[in-house]
């Protein structure tokens, strides 16, 4: 049984923004607290919010879908709004919480169309959300905070002991070096691809790696590193990390190599664990010293064309009862902090927190969605392994200007950001190099410049093959009479990825171009998408990625080709850019089947 009680009912969470918080977060919040004081006021001179009675007649029904963690405390006040026949509209007020990962509704509501299920969504981070509106899905409104929870490392007692806890503090990168390194102690962390946790515990790895190391490329070096060791004890998502923990304090549990003896979890995931009694050792926490990460549970409604004014203020409503005192008190219930992530002591101590662990510290700032599709790119590359055959433009068009960067073409932002985009692979990644425009090699459209090997590898000169291709990328300069022979070099190119491919790592075909098919006399458009069909194998899959920059790119085209492959295009208004959109198109590949 654990050793830790429930918190009781404590005074009423305090409110307001924490010091030291982003403006972002401040706004939401403020905004959330006026348009619950407005709109309660309202409802009230208008007879729409009344409270107590039995509920007769029709009720209101509003659909909730919650990240797993919040969603038992989110169904409790539901509960009590139906027993306490609360009203919204002169009706009870009928909530159906579903708890439902929230990367599975992220992936949902990031294409478009979607007719959701649900008018209300809580996931366990607001990049989550984030990320639904980068990619142009759903339209959501995060409305605010309702409750939060920092991410730390917990660890079974005899780990913490072995770690100094909990008079020592660690930095992350101390803390991960300090567990992920060696026998001795197993450190497993949730997939980083389906968890707010393991993305943000990652994203602070790097902010910390960036810090002790200013050159980008040797710190992107140290993140690779330390994201290959997460890898070897990574789990599907956080209800399956939890799940590797022993079960019991026996010798047996504490030294099987399948437990992990520490995790990177949130405080609310750890005051679940010691509060259960047939969950195993207590974990206590360790909390990193230069800036936990935090969950933010945002409150977010889902824009529907077919909720009405009804439904909406039913959601409001319940906005309200989450953040009275009486629904705090049940998300503290829960392990959770306030919105403005104050700790609470009791909390802290049944979660496993004891001075002078820094518990009450202000979490780091959260990092941009820029920065976490970079992150999430790097992870896909980095765990797995890639082999990219890199497929560039080099027709006159790539000579334009583009637009905003004082003259500078696009070829030249274009190889610019491929060299960028380099320095997240590794020395076990294969990249090769190809240019494109036509007639290039007699009647070829194509040319190769770098085969594609292994980055730490050897070419004939001498020079490691990373050193060579980032001398062929800067070498890349547009033909002056070329036009673009895009079907051709697609085919040839895709012949060649499919007869080279590598069990075991992740392979596609990147094609960068900024036009239409020039190539009169090559294959047509109906004759390339059918040989893809003929190429294409599912248990080898090659996903090809098109990198369509500008407003002339065919991307018309490009969606016909690159839809047998499984791949997918990516328009790039801004060639500097290239970089980030290509990880991004990586990680959704990379996340669509075995490799």
């Amino acid at each position: 049984m654990g050793r830790h009680s429930l918190p009781d009912d404590s005074a009423p969470a305090r409110t307001g923004a924490r010091r030291g918080a982003r403006p972002r977060a401040f706004v939401l919040a403020t905004g959330l607290v006026l348009t619950i004081a407005a709109g309660t006021v309202v409802a009230l001179d208008s007879g729409l919010l009344p409270f107590g009675g039995p509920c007769d007649g029709e009720a209101i029904r509003l659909d909730v879908a919650a990240s797993p963690d919040i969603a038992p405390a989110i169904k409790a006040v539901a509960k009590s709004a139906r027993e306490e026949a609360t009203r919204t509209d002169g009706r009870c007020l009928d909530v159906k919480v579903t708890a439902r990962a929230a990367h599975e509704i992220a992936d949902a509501f990031g294409q478009r169309p979607v007719d959701p299920e649900f008018q209300v969504w809580i996931p366990d981070s607001s990049l989550w959300v984030d990320r639904v509106g980068a990619e142009r899905g759903t339209p959501l409104s995060a409305a605010g905070t309702i409750a939060s929870s920092p991410v730390a490392l917990g660890a079974v007692p005899q780990a913490a002991k072995s770690l100094g806890w909990p008079a020592k503090t660690y930095t992350w990168t101390e803390l991960t070096r300090a567990t992920a390194s060696g026998d001795a102690l197993h450190l497993g962390v949730a997939d980083p691809s389906r968890s707010a946790t393991g993305l943000l515990s990652l994203a602070r790895i790097s902010a910390a790696n960036t810090k002790e190391t200013p050159d980008r490329a040797a710190a992107d070096t140290r993140t690779a590193a330390t994201a290959r060791l997460l890898n070897q004890r990574v789990a599907d998502g956080d209800g399956q990390a939890m799940a590797t923990l022993p079960r019991d304090g026996s010798g047996a549990e504490q030294g099987n190599p399948r437990r992990n003896q520490a995790l990177l979890l949130s405080e609310q995931a750890a005051f679940a664990h010691n509060t259960h009694a047939d969950d195993g050792p207590d974990l206590d926490l360790l909390y990193p010293e230069d800036g936990t990460a935090r969950l933010d549970y945002p409150y977010t409604l889902v824009d529907n064309n077919e909720t009405g004014p009804e439904q909406s203020r039913a959601a409001t409503r319940f906005m309200t009862l989450l953040s009275e005192p009486a629904g705090q008190r049940t998300l503290r219930r829960h392990g959770f902090r306030a919105a403005d992530g104050e700790a609470d002591p009791k909390v802290v101590k049944a979660a496993g927190g004891r001075a002078p662990q820094p518990y009450s510290a202000d979490p780091a700032e959260p990092p941009t969605v820029k920065q976490l599709q970079a992150l999430m790119g790097m992870w896909t590359i980095t765990v797995q392994s890639a082999r990219l055959s890199t497929v560039v433009d080099a027709s006159a068009s790539m000579g334009a200007p583009a637009p905003g960067h004082n003259g500078r073409s696009r070829m030249d932002l274009a190889k610019n950001s491929l060299l960028q985009a380099l320095t997240t692979f590794t020395s076990d990644d294969e990249i090769g190099l190809w240019k494109f425009a036509t007639t290039l090699d007699g009647d070829k459209d194509y040319v190769e410049l770098s085969p594609t090997e292994r980055l730490g590898g050897r070419d004939k000169d001498g020079s490691s093959h990373r050193d060579a291709l980032a001398g062929a990328f800067r070498a890349l300069a547009p033909e002056p009479q070329g036009a673009t022979g895009l079907y051709d070099t697609t085919l040839a190119a895709y012949e060649e990825a499919r007869s080279t491919y590598a069990s075991g790592k992740f392979n596609a075909l990147v094609i960068v171009t900024d036009g239409t098919n020039d190539d009169v006399h090559g294959i047509g458009l109906d004759a390339l998408v059918g040989e893809l069909e003929k190429l294409s194998d599912p248990k080898r899959p090659v996903p090809l990625i098109a990198l369509a920059i500008g407003p002339q790119a065919d991307t018309s085209a490009l969606n016909r080709i690159v839809k047998p492959t499984g791949g997918s295009t990516h328009l790039v208004s801004d060639p500097s850019q290239i970089h980030q959109v290509m990880l991004k198109a990586i990680m959704a590949a990379g996340s669509n089947g075995p490799h």
